[in-house]
């Protein structure tokens, strides 16, 4: 009964947002749309977009303006839940934001390497959010030139020590410090969660993160081992360090691999081999959305008033965006409806 009191209003508020998300009927209307005006018209009429964009011309706004404003609705989105969350739920809100602080992170971090100039207007989608649910200084790592100065605008902050830590061993990458962040990120969801949650709220984040950890592992392994023929203690590096239905043991096997065929065949003998008849080693990626699609849809239906409701509402509502982006970008370079369709599936 607790969970009932705790979760009834915060429920209520989320099943109403998610009845307002863009439908697959209204996505294959939008890719047969002839230009992006008509697809911004098209969202000013729909009940997720209609308030927030009533004021906007449409006639005006090109793509990336878009694009910046589909961003902006998530943590929009996301602040209409947390102003209805007990403190309790702010917990979860909390740690979770931080996939969004890591997002502007590597954003950042992308123009740098790229020896580009940090558009200020980017960044600007951020910053109501920032105001009230980060304490990362957004102004001050948009001015650093160089990911030294980047770097240094981060002391005092949790995200200082993963990428410090690739700074201080030389000839970081990109993806190396990306994928500091999201390790770091990852590892401390699965530390904490038992001093977040009890219950059934435990139960249902250790699924839902512990399946997500377990095939982003999967993925990361196969695309180590067929793109870039990492050795394995480099692939071990990388790894997010948990275990949920992955057993070490199978890890190991499927690291040391000697030939795509035995990855294959350690594959099938695994728990995601078995459970998912139509999942190969060859289709991790195109599933992996599938797959955390369906635990999130079907925690949140066997228990509407757990955190679970939370979860699959954000998820959906970011994959919202996600498509609408792609969806955008096919309609402004002609691409036709059926094979628009096929893009927006396989993300």
């Amino acid at each position: 009964m607790g969970s009932v009191l705790s979760y009834s209003g915060l429920s209520t508020k989320i099943r109403a947002m998610q009845s307002h998300l863009i439908t697959e009927e209204q996505l294959r209307e939008i890719v047969q749309l002839p230009n992006v005006p008509q697809v911004a018209s098209y969202l000013k009429k729909t009940p997720e977009y209609a308030q927030a964009w009533s004021s906007l011309d449409e006639n005006n706004l090109h793509r990336g303006d878009m694009e910046k404003l589909l961003k902006r609705s998530i943590f929009g989105n996301f602040s209409r839940i947390y102003h209805f969350a007990s403190q309790k739920q702010r917990k979860f809100l909390d740690l979770y934001s931080k996939r969004y602080e890591i997002r502007v992170l590597k954003e950042i971090m992308a123009n740098l390497f790229d020896h580009r100039d940090t558009d200020p207007v980017d960044v600007s989608t951020y910053q109501e959010f920032f105001l009230h649910h980060s304490k990362l200084d957004i102004s001050r790592l948009v001015s650093a030139g160089n990911m030294d100065e980047f770097i240094n605008a981060l002391k005092g902050n949790e995200f200082y020590a993963p990428l410090s830590s690739v700074q201080e061993h030389g000839g970081g990458l990109l993806f190396d410090y990306g994928m500091s962040l999201d390790l770091y990120y990852f590892t401390q969801i699965w530390n904490v969660r038992k001093k977040l949650f009890k219950g059934n709220d435990l139960d249902e984040i250790t699924r839902a993160y512990g399946e997500k950890f377990d095939m982003l592992n999967l993925q990361f392994i196969q695309r180590s081992k067929r793109y870039y023929h990492m050795e394995p203690a480099a692939v071990y590096k990388q790894l997010i360090p948990m275990n949920y239905k992955l057993k070490k043991e199978e890890i190991t096997a499927l690291v040391e691999a000697a030939s795509q065929e035995e990855f294959k065949q350690i594959f099938s003998r695994t728990y995601y081999g078995q459970k998912y008849e139509k999942l190969t080693a060859a289709s991790l990626e195109e599933f992996y959305n599938y797959i955390l699609r369906d635990i999130l849809e079907k925690e949140a239906r066997k228990d509407p008033y757990s955190v679970a409701v939370i979860y699959s509402y954000l998820y959906h509502k970011e994959h919202e965006v996600n498509r609408l982006t792609i969806a955008l970008e096919c309609v402004r370079y002609g691409v036709g409806p059926d094979e628009a369709m096929r893009y927006i599936h396989n993300n």
